[in-house]
């Protein structure tokens, strides 16, 4: 079985749910990159509200 395969588990229906990996939970519990994100989508939202202006 490969690493990625370790990542899903089969339920009682079989259907395939993913656990997140190391490397995602270390995205998902950074302040840097959670602070990044949040600029981006700021900028994002400024953007579209901008247009409609």
């Amino acid at each position: 079985m490969s690493k990625e395969e370790e990542n899903f588990q089969k339920n009682d229906n079989f259907k395939l749910t993913m656990i997140p990996g190391s490397f995602v939970k270390m995205m998902r519990t950074c302040i840097l990159w959670q602070f990044i994100r949040f600029m981006v989508l700021n900028i994002k939202m400024l953007v579209v509200v901008s247009k409609s202006h």
